[in-house]
């Protein structure tokens, strides 16, 4: 009985075998794995690109929003000065009117005082000349006799000074 081998081993299929698998992997590596690899890089340059613009983009925009804070925080200052410009003016408007209304009334007071006094002068010229003639009246009955005129002067004098005392 012959037994069989399972396994044998023929050493020129195992070299021919060898160098198949040498020109395989060869040719993979040529074709296969050089452009895998190329399309690989060409992707890691292309996201090492987009990180770099985004890390640009972010800067910038960090950037722009420096300038509007200091921007805005300038146009606050800028209102609150405007404002306070704006309440001193009319604080200032405000004063100025009282104080010529002031002077508007202090000038109608004396206007209106003079106006006063040259109606009670009046009046009491008018009051003089009627109790004068008055008293000439009245004079001139009680005594029935003629009086000259520097007499009835003094009478009238006399009289007006009792009377505005």
């Amino acid at each position: 009985m012959q037994t069989q081998d399972l396994v044998t081993l023929v050493p020129w299929t195992f070299i021919i075998q060898i160098i198949n698998l040498f020109i395989q992997v060869f040719l993979i590596k040529k074709f296969l794995f050089k452009p895998i690899n190329d399309i690989l890089e060409k992707r890691r340059n292309l996201a090492d690109k987009e990180i770099k613009e985004a890390r640009e983009a972010k800067t910038e925009a960090d950037s722009l929003k420096e300038q509007y804070e200091s921007s805005l925080t300038h146009a606050h200052a800028e209102a609150a000065q405007i404002v306070s410009d704006a309440q001193k003016e009319a604080q200032s408007k405000a004063d100025t009117l009282v104080r010529d209304a002031q002077e508007e009334v202090a000038g109608i007071k004396a206007r209106a005082a003079a106006d006063i006094e040259q109606e009670k002068k009046k009046a009491i010229n008018e009051a003089k000349d009627e109790i004068s003639s008055l008293a000439m009246d009245i004079a001139g009955k009680v005594v029935e006799k003629e009086i000259n005129e520097a007499d009835h002067k003094k009478l009238i004098e006399d009289f007006i000074n009792k009377v505005g005392a």
